[in-house]
């Protein structure tokens, strides 16, 4: 993206600049062999530093959408880095490169970021703003003399253009497919009786289900393995269906109830009739 951000630049400075001037744009390293081989007027737009952008890091994830408007991908959202370019005339007279200078200041403070009509490539697939700054104090864990000093060259007046371009080279992570209303089916009641049991019983472990067996839902008695079947002790013998044993288990607790209630009435008798002999025998 680097690159792309290099066209952009040289494209908005040749059209708004310097109008079809005979000045040519450059991204050369400005150190004293180079400046000494100047010898035509030139603009130089020196990338010196790259960092990430902290303040406009993002967290979670960004969803991509097919034609349809389901969610098929996550993805982490875009990063920016600064591109830290310092920029200068070159001409054989000072006035000629302040008169140049202003010229390029004027036109970089119109822009909040780069026109996304010259935006092209990569960053015009992304579809989100490329801000950018003129000439702000530097960070103070480094000043431009200190730049010049790195070149080897002589200090001229510059200007500071810090361009954050978003970076999207990130892992997609592909998500499962949409859950419809289909998805869960809930059924209440006893289970039809013509409806095979989806448990097993274990190879060794009689009566036990199947993982992922049907919960609640006993094996099959009668199996092999399972009591009263064949191989177990006593096997052959006639056992109660599902819904005998389902009508016995709820007269049992039918009787249960009734025995309970019979208890409490007996034992109410009975406290009555001992009432009424102690009240005879007084």
């Amino acid at each position: 993206m680097i690159h792309e951000v290099d066209d952009v630049l040289r494209a908005l400075i040749r059209a708004e600049v310097l109008e079809g001037g005979q000045i040519a744009v450059v991204f050369d390293a400005p150190t004293r062999e180079w400046a000494a081989k100047v010898n035509a007027p030139m603009v130089n737009l020196y990338l010196y530093d790259i960092r990430e952008d902290m303040r406009r890091r993002e967290r979670g994830l960004h969803n991509d959408y097919d034609e349809r408007g389901t969610i098929v991908a996550r993805r982490r959202p875009p990063r920016f880095f600064k591109l830290s370019y310092l920029i200068t005339a070159w001409t054989k007279r000072p006035e000629d490169e302040h008169r140049l200078l202003s010229s390029l200041l004027g036109c970089l403070l119109r822009y909040e970021a780069l026109p996304p009509e010259r935006l092209a490539g990569t960053l015009a697939e992304i579809g989100a703003p490329v801000p950018m700054s003129i000439a702000l104090p530097p960070p103070e864990d480094r000043s431009f003399a200190d730049v010049w000093s790195a070149l080897g060259g002589e200090l001229k007046p510059s200007l500071d253009l810090v361009v954050s371009v978003p970076v999207t080279a990130s892992p997609s992570y592909v998500v499962g497919p949409p859950v419809g209303d289909e998805g869960l089916q809930a059924r209440f009641g006893d289970v039809p009786e013509g409806t095979e049991p989806l448990s097993e019983p274990m190879p060794g472990r009689g009566g036990l289900p199947v993982y992922g067996g049907r919960p609640g839902r006993p094996g099959r008695l009668g199996g092999p393995g399972s009591p009263g079947g064949p191989g177990s002790p006593g096997g052959g013998a006639p056992r109660t269906s599902d819904t005998e044993r389902r009508r016995g288990l709820s007269l049992r607790i039918t009787e249960s109830r009734m025995a309970a209630a019979a208890d409490g009435i007996r034992g109410g008798t009975a406290d009555h009739a001992e009432d009424n002999t102690e009240d005879g025998a007084e």
